[in-house]
């Protein structure tokens, strides 16, 4: 197939899984032209990194509850009630930072088991019970805090979301360390795509042209170069960005390499199916909720450390940007389809949309109209796609 028609079937035949790159992209050169360029300065790119690396954090465990055909509303409240943990231990009585830090992601498991508990052992509909855990966590919240914020936290806390490792290797006008880790994801990369393809080859299944996956390899390792090169000429590597990118991989790899990825899948696809295969879906449901939990005190601390303190009022709305982000990504709305890196590009397609508007002065209820219709045409778009294929078949 040449190289051409490759690009063709991108547009058409896979716009399902290439439209929110393809978005992202578009998304990103209107809002750099309407910021004459603001957008894309290095500083501003490291805000971003700075500012949304929670809602990224909450989107990686998000999607593997929306696969499995569930939906989380409580993690907003749980980033609040672990954050607010953390901040008592280490504020208000005076623990190591390290503790307020254990703290939050012991709690956030914990609360992950709580969950867990209802919807996989009793059954309730992971919806309710959710909600429930919404109220519950708030209140927890607010008795926690009692009602009043704390700040600040110590030092090292505030380098967990806002500390940067610049001039380990030295570099002149730029940090060396930086560079070389974007060469080192540029790497790791082309590798993946090339075992992927020979292992396709191997099993004689369908791949895609060499000039393609040559064109695929160079376009995005332009993009990460040139991403890491404005963060080195900034401030260096942000320590909540090592943190982010280690998350991605191990959950790319769990959902993608893994028996129980595969069984989200499973269960996601086709519940009865995935049943009848074997699967042990009480064990597999308690054990994603149990990794959402994990992944929100996480969040809670990486919150907690940017905002450098704890609030009663903190975290709300988290969760609906952790949802939005993985339906714009093309997670379906009845489970069985996402995957973490669309997920991750749909939580960045919307801290480029808050990030752009924020600098052109948008007013806020005007960003939560865009927001809303950006999520709404997202859903219609992955209606069309399964409408459009089943009158394929």
């Amino acid at each position: 197939m040449s190289v051409a028609s490759e690009l063709k079937d991108l547009f058409t035949k896979n716009l399902r899984t290439s439209g929110i790159y393809i978005a992202f992209v578009l998304i990103i050169a209107l809002f750099a032209v309407l910021t004459d360029g603001l957008l894309l300065s290095p500083i501003n790119v490291t805000n971003i990194v700075l500012q949304y690396s929670y809602v990224l954090i909450l989107a990686l465990g998000m999607i593997m509850v929306i696969v499995a055909g569930h939906i989380d509303l409580s993690v907003g409240s749980l980033v609040a009630f672990t954050g607010a943990v953390s901040a008592v231990l280490v504020i208000k009585q005076g623990m190591p930072w390290w503790v307020g830090l254990l703290a939050a992601v012991v709690v956030g498991i914990l609360s992950g088991v709580w969950h867990g508990f209802w919807v996989a052992i009793v059954g309730i509909p992971a919806f309710i019970v959710t909600l429930a855990g919404m109220l519950l966590f708030r209140g927890l919240t607010y008795l926690t805090l009692e009602n009043v914020s704390l700040s600040p936290f110590p030092r090292e806390y505030q380098q967990v979301a806002g500390g940067f490792l610049n001039g380990l290797l030295g570099g002149y006008g730029y940090d060396l360390f930086t560079v070389i880790i974007g060469v080192v994801a540029v790497a790791g990369f082309a590798w993946s795509q090339i075992r992927g393809r020979m292992a396709k080859v191997k099993y004689g299944q369908q791949v895609e042209g060499l000039p393609m996956l040559i064109i695929k390899i160079a376009v995005v390792g332009v993009v990460v170069m040139w991403f890491f090169w404005q963060l080195a000429t900034s401030r260096g590597m942000p320590i909540v960005l090592i943190i982010l990118g280690g998350l991605i991989i191990t959950y790319h790899i769990v959902t993608t390499r893994t028996v129980f990825g595969r069984h989200i899948y499973a269960i996601g696809g086709n519940l009865s199916a995935a049943r009848l295969s074997g699967v042990n879906v009480k064990k597999v449901n308690f054990w994603i909720f149990i990794n959402m939990g994990l992944l929100a005190g996480i969040a809670g601390a990486v919150f907690s450390s940017r905002s450098n303190g704890a609030q009663p009022g903190a975290g709300n709305m988290f969760e609906l940007d952790a949802i939005a982000a993985c339906f714009i990504g093309g997670a379906s709305t009845t489970g069985g389809v996402g995957r973490v890196t669309g997920a991750i590009v749909g939580g960045l397609v919307m801290a480029v949309m808050s990030n752009g508007m924020q600098l052109m002065g948008v007013d806020q209820s005007t960003q939560q109209i865009i927001k809303g219709l950006v999520l709404l045409l997202a859903v219609a778009f992955d209606i069309y796609n399964k409408r459009r294929a089943g009158a394929v078949r």
